[in-house]
């Protein structure tokens, strides 16, 4: 009877083992994470009395929990999409969005706290993003490129990236998807299945089965507000470009309405950097940013990438709320590896940094 036990216990303890991590995750935090990044707005000129963004206040304000101390980590773009799926600081190159689709090279074979050594673009394989960590955990992720032509696009290595500017009919831009520029993904058949054009989102919102734990969605040129005040094509560009295309998509609503997300889903819509333009520049940080060791300016003229706001809607977040405590790009790749239970990447494992917490996850299911 004791080994009868004894044996019992055992093979019970191999099997918890040997679970997947998604078996075990917390029931009263969100499974299922979309992201929706935008480009190139400071709070005030999204969020103030003044904004030409009506649809996207009115869905911050009725429907959401505005993130009023949300920061970007860098100028121009490509350094703060990088930040926010592996914890890498910006570098001379990525601060200047890669003009040249080149290799990172590295001037140390250690992380200096948790950075990389060096400057360039493609890091190398053994460098971790938050895709590659979901991976290893047993968990789904894709990437959704409007514009992209086919999956996992991006310039060949060593060649100038023809998608810094938009043309008419193909407005996707590389360094708006951080994905392309690590060889732990961009090596591997992962990239082919999880590197998609946006339309494949319909179909995989079909169904909780089908639908990534986590979503990351990158409008194009136009559409995400990047290229003002006009866009290639004529349109109107920059934050109008952003709410008619929110309001006329309607991508907010096809994703709180699919099985994933009424299930344990979470929506967060942010920006890449706040206001880089004339009379607009803010180069401010939080959260005790570290400049890391290939730049002393992360914001290239200052500590960050401005005060940009970020709106979360989920059950597990009370709808109609302001909050005010300080996060940035690092504090929201922590975030999601806390739900998911990861390990912190690059900067999101700075000692002290917050990620969401309880003024967060204050909504129904949360409780």
């Amino acid at each position: 009877m004791i080994r009868l036990l004894v044996l019992a216990l055992a093979i019970s303890c191999a099997i918890l083992t040997a679970a997947p991590r998604w078996a075990r995750a917390s029931g009263n935090r969100p499974q299922h994470v979309f992201i929706i990044v935008l480009e190139n707005e400071g709070f005030d000129r999204s969020f103030g009395p003044e904004s030409e963004s009506p649809w996207l206040n009115m869905l911050a304000r009725s429907r959401g929990k505005l993130l009023t101390n949300y920061y970007a980590t860098g100028h121009y773009s490509l350094d703060n999409y990088i930040s926010m799926i592996s914890g890498q600081a910006p570098n001379a190159v990525t601060q200047n969005d890669c003009q040249v689709f080149y290799d990172f090279k590295e001037l140390s074979p250690n992380l200096v706290d948790g950075q990389v050594v060096g400057e360039g673009c493609v890091y190398p394989s053994w460098v971790e993003t938050v895709a590659d960590q979901l991976d290893k955990a047993g968990f789904i992720w894709r990437a959704y490129m409007e514009d992209m032509k086919h999956p996992c696009e991006h310039p060949d290595i060593g060649e100038r990236d023809l998608t810094q500017k938009a043309k008419i009919g193909d407005q996707y831009a590389a360094r708006h998807n951080p994905f392309v520029y690590f060889h732990s993904i961009i090596d591997d058949p992962k990239c082919q299945r999880d590197v998609v054009a946006l339309p494949q989102l319909d179909q995989d919102l079909k169904s909780v089965a089908t639908t990534p734990n986590l979503v990351f969605i990158t409008p194009n040129l136009c559409n995400d507000g990047h290229d003002e005040p006009k866009c290639v094509d004529g349109e109107v560009g920059g934050l109008p470009a952003i709410d008619r295309y929110l309001k006329t998509s309607k991508l907010v609503d096809r994703i709180t309405a699919s099985p994933a997300f009424k299930k344990d889903g979470m929506l967060i819509i942010t920006f890449d950097e706040a206001d880089l333009g004339k009379d607009y520049d803010d180069y401010s940080s939080c959260c005790e940013e570290k400049p890391g060791p290939n730049t002393t300016t992360p914001g290239r003229a200052g500590p960050g990438g401005g005060r940009t706001g970020a709106i979360i809607i989920s059950d597990y977040v009370k709808p109609k709320t302001l909050d005010p405590a300080p996060y940035n790009h690092y504090s929201m790749l922590r975030s999601i590896e806390d739900l998911f239970g990861l390990e912190h990447l690059g900067y999101a494992a700075q000692d002290g940094l917050e990620p969401f917490g309880a003024d967060v996850y204050d909504g129904a299911k949360s409780k």
